[in-house]
């Protein structure tokens, strides 16, 4: 039967425990993850519109066929930059969290879901929507680009890490690592990152969120600069920065939502499992490891991760490290993620598992408005070498 055949309605998420209930038994069904590898399944533990509640503004639509709930989507809006001509910002609309039942694919229904959020980012004068998929998920990639007309825009990695919640890293004697006023952050983030494609322009509310676990810097401590460094009396333009540094900051993703494991290959359950003997007995052999996935997980995402200077990916490495102590020392965070430009430098430096990571997340971008159009060859046709960095907004993890 095809979908022209059946009355279609969609229309916005009421919050109401009817809505919230198929909601929740749809997003169990629709697996999402690398196909390929393994299954994640979600848990909103109650709040399906939870990855998109701490957005400036968002909106989530369900589609209905015969009063079944068979289809949901999620989108949230905010001010960017973008590189494009003659401004540098953009208003843009994340589309996220698409969700179509299993036995009611392939009949239009994601497609029609897609065009009824467009309605509503032009409605609010958004100026480009975008999508992240996995680059091998052929029915995304076709829907959004052979159907929609979207196109590619930039192809981000995301690298995952696992806790290891008995043993801490022991940081290097040589590295200060110190952790930030959420005003001194605001201000290095806007002074050195301001214009990294898809920088928030609301960064402010980013870190003091109760979400923002905080924003933490590394510099060597032998450092030639004699006064005490990241401080301030009161004018930012004071600060004293080091030649060489690094900062990141860290979002506590497991109080929104959990994920967990429903499929994995053999070899994947017979190395989780022996890796962490080895481990625990030879701890010298420095092993990669993983926890059992297979109970709902938190997880921290790293965001806002920069350098400058020389000699910095040791501060990165220790950076990162610190955050591993931090979820250790957490009860349920098994993994630590970050998402960075596929042609960042920093993929080198922080450390992740190749099983678990995703080398190509695939970012697409549709201009709405006819002066966005314009400006789109120039937004997606940049060489490689000459991109600038891409900031992850830990709000659409």
């Amino acid at each position: 039967m095809g979908c022209e055949e059946e009355i279609l309605i969609i229309r916005s998420y009421d919050g109401q425990s009817a809505d919230r209930g198929r909601v929740e038994d749809l997003e169990r069904r629709c697996e999402v993850g690398p196909s390929e590898r393994v299954f994640l399944f979600t848990d909103t533990m109650g709040d399906p519109i939870c990855r998109i509640r701490n957005s400036p503004l968002y909106k989530m639509l369900v589609a209905e066929v015969d009063n079944q709930l068979v289809g949901v989507i999620q989108g949230s809006i905010k001010v960017v930059t973008v590189h494009q001509a003659p401004k540098d910002r953009a208003k843009v609309g994340y589309v996220l969290g698409l969700r179509v039942a299993p036995s009611f694919r392939r009949r239009g229904i994601g497609c029609s879901l897609v065009r009824r959020l467009e309605e509503w980012f032009m409605i609010n004068d958004v100026d480009y929507a975008y999508m992240a998929t996995e680059k091998d998920n052929e029915a995304s990639v076709k829907l959004f680009i052979n159907k929609l007309g979207y196109t590619n825009f930039r192809v981000p990695a995301i690298l995952v890490n696992p806790v290891k919640h008995y043993r801490s890293y022991q940081l290097p004697s040589n590295i200060q690592i110190a952790r930030l006023k959420v005003d001194v952050a605001e201000f290095l983030y806007r002074k050195f990152m301001a214009s990294t494609e898809f920088f928030p322009h609301d960064i402010d509310h980013v870190l003091k969120h109760k979400l923002s676990l905080g924003t933490w810097v590394a510099y060597y401590k032998d450092d030639d600069v004699s006064s005490t460094k990241f401080e301030t009396n009161g004018s930012k333009s004071e600060i004293t920065i080091p030649k060489s540094w690094a900062m990141l900051s860290v979002w506590n993703s497991g109080e929104v939502f959990k994920l967990r494991l429903g499929k994995a290959p053999l070899s994947c359950l017979i190395y989780t499992e022996s890796s962490k003997v080895i481990d625990k007995i030879f701890p010298c052999l420095k092993l990669p490891s993983i926890p059992d996935f297979y109970e709902p997980f938190g997880f921290y995402f790293m965001y806002g991760v920069h350098r400058e200077g020389t000699g910095t990916g040791k501060l990165v490495r220790a950076l990162c490290q610190y955050v591993h102590n931090m979820a250790a020392a957490a009860r349920d965070c098994k993994v630590i993620v970050t998402e960075i430009g596929g042609e960042d430098s920093l993929r080198e430096e922080i450390p992740h598992w190749k099983l678990l990571s995703c080398p190509e997340d695939l970012w697409c971008i549709k201009a709405l408005k006819k002066e966005a159009r314009n400006s789109l060859h120039e937004l997606t046709k940049t060489p490689p070498t000459t991109r600038p960095a891409l900031f992850v907004d830990p709000r659409e993890v």
